[in-house]
């Protein structure tokens, strides 16, 4: 039925795009006066990334905006989601002005208009001033006197021409991989920093909001979480529960408290905890009224109870053991977890619009004859947006899908190892090849509406 898909069935105003972030793509890192940020840091660190690559040329679009925003153009989108490289600005984090970082974001701004590309902008994409992280970066609370400093800056600066506006990308990310785990920048590792560096995230998701409200008339503002769709291995008690903490953890801890209910201690007494953190008036700074919210499915997630981890007592139950299908990160693919994960959100009272703002999957693809036949991440595409149909046909009020991602880029930990990209980069050549499944969203956006 996926195959039969039809852009018109989504309606005219519904808003397709792609979604990209500054460190997996810029490059250029010690030109034109760019700051260090926590990933150059961590990227140096021996075994952070896979092959110990690093993002210092990444996929060069510092230099080849021009280029890879007419790619969008040609495959059909008219959004593009980036986001600010916020030491390329501001390479201490505060205080002095980069003034050739804004120009080079002012010129991708208006090749966006110039080729009526609606631009997005993410304030933050998980590339910290490595100058704040050296003052304790997210679990100093004064990140958001930080944070409202760098946003009254974008918002002067391209508050003019840019009214799509992402506060933050994938919070629990950032608080659980960079400083919990230690497996993305800064590396930091502990269950004790997750409470305050969660606290300062919400804080400052709200208060992004409210600078941006302030600044830009007309603003369509939001923030993206990510979320997968939770569910017990079994239907054991225990397994429930399990489930239960993780789906707070997972989908509830970023939008709950925006919403003005609080952090979920209903459903994972640990963060009973952040009290300590609060200070008065805490819990009405904590909210905004954000126009949409941004959605980031990639997978399920299958968990079952554990007593081999502490304070969580679960664990995930991956898609190997269960003979489930997966991309090659081994995550699941589980179309019909998109359509709930959107029917959950949109029980929430406070939510207004839905934007999917990331979705994608990493294959193993082949470059031959000039052809990437990616007809796994064509399926993939096919199976979601038809899921993201069904629960718009159901009601649910989604606006927009935004891929991830335009090109092949720097995955993060995964370094070039993963590929998203609906275009294929030689990252030696940095030559671009429209894979098959870009080829499927032209021909699919530029059908007749």
């Amino acid at each position: 039925m996926s195959s039969q898909l039809s852009r018109k069935d989504f309606g005219n105003d519904f808003r397709w795009g792609t979604a990209t972030a500054s460190f997996q793509i810029e490059g250029a890192v010690k030109e034109d006066g760019r700051g260090l940020s926590i990933w150059d840091t961590f990227s140096r660190i021996p075994g952070k990334i896979k092959n110990n690559d690093n993002a210092d040329v990444a996929c060069n679009f510092y230099h080849l905006y021009e280029n890879d925003l007419a790619l969008a153009a040609q495959l059909g989108f008219k959004e593009f989601r980036f986001s600010i490289s916020w030491s390329r600005i501001l390479p201490a984090g505060t205080g002095n002005i980069n003034r050739k970082g804004i120009d080079f974001y002012n010129r991708l701004i208006d090749q966006c208009l110039q080729l009526k590309i609606t631009p997005w902008i993410t304030l933050y994409h998980w590339d910290l001033p490595q100058a704040l992280e050296d003052r304790g970066g997210w679990k100093n609370r004064e990140i958001v006197n930080w944070f409202q400093e760098y946003t009254e800056l974008c918002t002067a600066e391209f508050g003019d021409r840019v009214r799509n506006w992402i506060i933050l990308n994938e919070p629990m990310a950032v608080a659980g991989l960079g400083y919990t785990t230690g497996l993305h920048a800064p590396g930091k590792k502990g269950l004790f920093n997750f409470l305050p560096v969660v606290h300062h995230l919400s804080l400052c998701q709200a208060e992004g909001g409210r600078t941006v409200r302030r600044n830009v008339p007309g603003a369509y503002i939001g923030t993206a979480v990510s979320c997968s769709f939770v569910k017990p291995y079994t239907g054991s008690l225990r397994d429930k529960m399990a489930a239960k903490r993780a789906d707070a953890l997972l989908n509830r801890l970023f939008i709950e408290p925006a919403l003005g209910l609080g952090y979920p201690a209903d459903a994972f007494s640990y963060l009973n905890n952040i009290e300590k953190y609060m200070q008065p008036d805490d819990r009405e700074k904590l909210q905004f009224d954000f126009d949409f919210i941004g959605i980031q499915n990639y997978f399920s997630v299958v968990v079952k109870h554990s007593w081999l981890k502490p304070v969580l007592w679960l664990a995930e139950v991956p898609a190997s053991r269960r003979n489930a299908p997966a991309t090659a990160m081994g995550w699941e693919i589980d179309p019909e977890g998109m359509y709930q994960i959107l029917q959950q959100f949109s029980k929430y009272k406070g939510i207004k619009d839905i934007i999917v703002s990331e979705n994608g999957a990493a294959f193993k693809d082949v470059l031959s004859n000039g052809q990437i036949e990616d007809s796994e991440r064509t399926a993939f595409f096919q199976q979601y947006l038809y899921n993201i149909l069904r629960a718009k046909q159901d009601g649910v009020n989604v606006k927009g899908y935004l891929a991830w991602s335009l090109t092949d880029n720097f995955e993060w930990a995964e370094g070039y190892a993963a590929r998203f990209g609906l275009v294929h980069i030689d990252f030696d050549t940095q030559e671009r090849t429209v894979k098959n499944s870009g080829k499927w969203f032209a021909d699919f956006l530029n059908a007749e509406k």
